[in-house]
């Protein structure tokens, strides 16, 4: 059986084409990142700031298509970030 990488392991969403932005140290032009508001991983991800670092935020799943490498991108709302998301054209691949 394959992984399907273009959805998120915590939801069966679908991952999303994210535009890195460019003042950070990333390398990348784009990761996939799962933008599901009820994702039990972005959801448990409040509490678990809030324990850790007393911080009011949480963390979405990205995925490096390039090395295959999964990680998190820190978000403080539900919108955030999302202005990076890269519309596909109908019928388009992440």
């Amino acid at each position: 059986m394959t992984e399907n990488r273009s959805t998120c392991p915590h939801c069966g969403d679908r991952l999303r084409k994210w535009r890195v932005p460019l003042d950070t140290t990333w390398s990348e032009p784009f990761f996939l990142v799962c933008f599901n508001n009820d994702c039990p991983y972005y959801k448990s991800g409040w509490r678990w700031m809030k324990e850790q670092y007393g911080q009011e935020a949480s963390y979405r799943y990205m995925l490096n298509p390039a090395t295959g490498a999964a990680s998190m991108i820190p978000v403080w709302d539900d919108s955030a970030m999302r202005e990076l998301i890269i519309e596909e054209a109908e019928g388009g691949e992440a």
